[in-house]
């Protein structure tokens, strides 16, 4: 088990060694300079779009609203990432880890914002009649037009790991083991956990797509901001600390942060390595999962959308992740013996006391990652749409569900100790890991060779909504 378990995490430093994380800090700069700080000068613009009802006509193409798909891609972002993902980053890497998270999702707004744009400019619809779309439609019908081999390689790659990734790493296992682990802290057998997960979700699933969204338009919004406004009672509580906890992560970011407590000490290629790998993990900028659920989007318009669902890094790591990380820092729970969810516990418990703490993290938590199953099943379906057809969808389904349900067996038949019970936990979150990396090369490609459409795109946009505000304003005059 430890030679596995060894394998697999020096696969996974290969993966997100330094070229992945270049290409992916440098596809986000690259945007972000090319697209002049969009992220920052059109943020209100996207903000806007998100929380103003649209009435929605009969013109506009797709399948569900934007903030429908928008609730989708968080579904599937905003789950054990912000919690565990974030303790997993900071107990590895230090604080610095989190200045690096910031960064990374500070230009994956970008990449976001050009990746969903694609995916609505170059969807198609299946045999079904329903609008799809992602990296392995765009690199399809984008790349392809020109390139067709080596469209037809990356378009493979991203949609073969996609499917890795949903049924064997953060679509399934690390978030049932979530669940399971969550409701045994607050007294729930593990076998009844289990069994109840694979319920809910197989009834979920077997709903469709519109079921999926509207479970995501429900529970999203309100599990979000339930779990910031702990965040934000924690933070104010310790409000004097703030500043020294600022000043550590960025000092942290750049200096070897040295062993205290219960951490063993941390370089700076530590703490930018977790920080960005646990970020993008979190808010999936830059691996080409969003774009799926953004090509079903009901809209005309590919830059609404990717604005739109720019946004949803912006919520779910420059906000949650952020206010997780600091909870951290300001208790000194990330330089304790714990980790995982029993860091985030017990930084909430010092302030709110223990029952408080297990409750608002076990509780958050299973919501978290029940939405995260419900949504990587969605995009790893799409995926299938891709390489074997509509008809396939069903008895993926079927396999999707399989994936789940064994975990009852894992619970049922497999007796460990609690170290090895350990690594073969951090044995799955590094698979985890791998297969979204993996996931990140073809598209992050993409969107470097398809630059030009995403210039294109916005130009056209912009100009054309400047055009409207003057002639709006010549007509009051």
């Amino acid at each position: 088990m430890a030679a596995i378990a060894g394998g697999f995490e020096w696969f996974d430093d290969l993966v997100w060694g330094p070229p992945l994380l270049i290409l992916l800090l440098g596809v986000g700069i690259f945007l972000t300079v090319s697209l002049r700080g969009l992220q920052v000068s059109r943020l209100p613009l996207a903000a806007r779009m998100v929380f103003t009802p649209h009435k929605e006509s009969a013109s506009k193409k797709g399948d569900l609203t934007s903030f429908a798909a928008l609730c989708t891609a968080l579904a599937a972002t905003i789950g054990t990432g912000n919690i565990v993902g974030v303790a997993t980053a900071v107990s590895i890497g230090g604080p610095g880890a989190l200045f690096w998270m910031f960064v990374a999702a500070f230009f994956g707004m970008a990449t976001k914002y050009a990746e969903c744009l694609l995916a609505v400019h170059f969807r198609e619809t299946d045999s079904r009649g329903r609008y799809v779309g992602g990296p392995m439609f765009y690199i399809r019908n984008g790349i392809g037009k020109k390139y067709p081999r080596l469209a037809a390689v990356l378009a493979f790659m991203f949609a073969l790991f996609g499917i890795m990734a949903g049924c064997l790493g953060i679509g399934t296992y690390t978030q049932i083991n979530s669940i399971v682990e969550a409701g045994a802290q607050l007294g729930v057998d593990r076998l009844y956990s289990a069994i109840a997960v694979t319920l809910i979700v197989g009834w979920i699933i077997y709903g469709g797509l519109k079921y999926i969204a509207n479970t995501s338009r429900t529970v999203v919004p309100v599990m979000a901001m339930v779990y910031i406004v702990c965040c934000l009672v924690v933070v104010g509580l310790n409000i004097s600390a703030v500043p020294d906890a600022i000043m550590l992560i960025v000092k942290s970011a750049f200096t070897t942060t040295s062993a205290v407590g219960g951490f063993a000490g941390a370089t700076v290629l530590m703490a930018m390595q977790k920080g960005v790998a646990r970020g993008i993990f979190s808010n999936e900028a830059g691996l080409g999962s969003a774009p799926i659920a953004a090509a079903s989007a009901k809209t005309n318009s590919p830059v609404e959308q990717g604005l739109i669902s720019m946004t949803g890094t912006f919520l779910d790591t420059m906000i949650i992740c952020m206010l997780t990380g600091l909870t951290l820092v300001l208790t000194g729970a990330w330089s304790s013996e714990e980790t995982g969810v029993a860091m985030t516990t017990l930084a909430f418990s010092q302030t709110l006391g223990s029952t408080a703490g297990l409750y608002i993290i076990n509780i958050s938590l299973l919501f978290f990652a029940m939405t995260t199953i419900i949504g990587w099943n969605f995009y790893a379906s799409r995926c299938v749409i891709y390489l074997f057809g509509a008809r396939a969808v069903t008895p993926f389904k079927i396999i999707f569900i399989m994936f789940v349900a064994s975990y009852i067996l894992i619970v049922l038949f497999v007796d460990m100790g609690d170290a090895t019970q350990k690594m073969a936990i951090n044995t799955v979150w590094t698979l985890s890991d791998i297969a979204n990396g993996l996931m990140a090369f073809p598209n992050l490609i993409a969107l470097f060779m398809l630059r030009k459409v995403i210039w294109s795109d916005t130009r056209d946009y912009f100009n054309n909504l400047k055009m409207k505000r003057q002639k709006a304003a010549i007509e009051e005059k």
